[in-house]
């Protein structure tokens, strides 16, 4: 880049550890679905996990979810807006990014794309110009 300037069930979890990790998923066991097929009756419902009960992350990784509210900035400081939204197109996630004039831009989610995410300070830097 050169710079010029669904449906609800409510419940709990089970168990001491709710949540693990498997692969590069996140799996949980919910109180009452106790087969697989109760579990697949569930698919495409919203499923809440307290935040106590997901994994620790390790350095270098965040939740999706806490991208949301996050400023984007690019490589020549400027501002692209603020993470309205985190989607799932299928080959990756996709930040949905809101404009203070209300446009929205959809920038990729990827190594190519993302240099840093810095949870403390509420910010993703990335290398996407203002006129992609």
């Amino acid at each position: 880049m050169h710079c010029t300037h669904g449906s609800r069930r409510s419940g709990s979890a089970s168990g001491s550890n709710p949540a693990a990790r498997h692969a590069d998923a996140l799996l949980a066991k919910l109180a009452g679905v106790e087969t697989r097929e109760a579990a697949a009756a569930l698919k495409g419902s919203l499923v809440a996990v307290p935040r106590e009960a997901l994994p620790r992350l390790d350095e270098g990784e965040v939740y999706l979810g806490d991208l949301v509210g996050m400023t984007v900035v690019n490589r020549c400081g400027e501002s692209l807006g603020e993470v309205a939204a985190v989607e799932s197109f299928g080959a990756h996630p996709v930040l949905r990014v809101a404009t203070e004039g209300g446009a929205e831009r959809l920038v990729p989610f990827v190594p190519a794309v993302v240099d840093a995410v810095d949870r403390e300070r509420g910010r993703v830097e990335v290398d996407w110009g203002l006129d992609y």
